[in-house]
């Protein structure tokens, strides 16, 4: 017999099985898949309808695999009101429009020296731009055509923001990526990849779900930004259609409250944009996995809206939405404060900045639950005790 044909065979026949036993893994994760129900939370009704909409998307203008309009199409199909586009170094990115009923709203995700940098709402024509710029000089150009700018998957391991000045200039961080996320499962195979792919068989949402598992790093880092100046918290989608646009944009949103963004979104497609983007640089806006359930009626009280600043001593009360019971939902923080013995208040312990966040418990990788981030909100500054206090 041959012996290349003799080892050949046993080549073909190891791999056929490897693709067997993966299948079969696969399949092992989509039966529960099948069952996992979602939102985790039921609505609440007559709570005001916030804007909702996706950050940090790709298209074929770059390397993203659906065009414009399927996009469009993907973030009606899920109930967005708005995209958010940011093609890489698309720097003449066409104008605001509506497209099948959703606000396409420019941006860009340039690449930079020390890492990738989301940038949106110019008001002016970006000058000087060009690829792998010096990191710093990419922030001020922005700033400088009077756009906001986000650190994009700032902390892992593929395209990391690497410059300590640049970061602390930038205006926003993206705290949960979902394109992190997913480079966080294919670094652990078999205990996050497959059972996200094989949930995704069967139920997409919750495959995309399966991969939200976030790591301590982004939140300290996050943390020790924010402590120099105010930071913007955005979760970004980063989606590039594979998981598909449409799963995607089910699982989670940015969301623009409604005392600032009116919905439904104003026709005019330039004036609804300045809406949007000046909503997300505000800070008034949320994160949320909404496959766990809408945010509307979600408050932080006891900060000052518009600076988003409260005191030493003061303490905030999180109103939560839906109509969550004590299994299902719990507040978290980190920074300078500690949650009170109710479990929805925050007592401000120190100057610096407090991190709250609303926590679910969601269907697991097989019939069990995990806990995952729900809704997130930016930061709050905590200044000095006032006077007499």
């Amino acid at each position: 017999m041959n012996p290349l044909r003799k080892y050949g065979g046993k080549a073909v026949r190891a791999l056929a099985g490897l693709v067997l036993l993966v299948l079969g893994l696969c399949g092992f994760f989509s039966l529960p898949a099948s069952y996992a129900t979602y939102p985790v939370i039921p609505p609440k009704e007559g709570a005001p309808k916030w804007v909702r909409g996706a950050f940090h998307v790709h298209t074929t203008r770059s390397d993203g695999r659906g065009t414009p309009l399927s996009v469009a199409r993907a973030a009606k199909a899920a109930g967005l009101d708005f995209v958010l586009l940011t093609d890489h170094n698309d720097f003449t990115p066409p104008a605001p429009t509506w497209v099948d009923g959703v606000l396409l709203v420019p941006g860009i995700e340039i690449s930079t020296s020390a890492g990738h940098l989301v940038a949106f709402g110019m008001e002016r024509p970006l000058e000087g731009m060009k690829r792998w710029m010096p990191a710093g000089d990419a922030v001020r150009a922005v700033h400088a055509a009077g756009g906001t700018t986000v650190l994009a998957h700032p902390v892992q391991r593929h395209n990391p923001w690497t410059d300590a000045e640049s970061a602390s200039q930038a205006k926003g961080f993206e705290l949960y990526s979902a394109d992190t996320f997913f480079r966080h499962a294919l670094l652990n195979p078999v205990s996050r990849l497959l059972p996200a792919v094989g949930a995704y068989l069967a139920n997409p949402m919750h495959g995309v779900m399966l991969l939200v598992a976030p790591e301590p790093e982004p939140g300290e880092r996050f943390l020790e930004l924010s402590r120099e100046a105010p930071r913007l918290a955005f979760c970004a989608h980063d989606a590039h259609g594979l998981p598909s646009y449409e799963s995607v944009f089910r699982s989670l949103a940015m969301y623009l409250p409604p005392e600032q963004v009116p919905s439904p979104l104003p026709e005019n497609a330039k004036a609804a944009a300045a809406l949007v983007t000046g909503a997300l640089r505000g800070g008034g806006a949320v994160c949320s996995f909404r496959a766990l359930g809408e945010p509307e009626g979600f408050a932080l009280e006891g900060v000052d809206p518009e600076r988003r600043e409260a005191r030493v001593g003061d303490v905030l009360k999180v109103r939560l939405p839906g109509l969550p019971d004590v299994d299902t939902v719990r507040v978290e923080v980190w920074g300078a404060g500690r949650l009170g013995p109710d479990g929805t208040s925050v007592e401000l312990t120190g100057e610096g900045v407090v991190r709250v966040e609303v926590w679910a418990r969601g269907p697991g990788r097989f019939f069990g639950s995990e806990w995952r981030p729900w809704i997130v909100p930016s930061p709050v500054r905590v200044l000095p005790r006032g006077p007499g206090i």
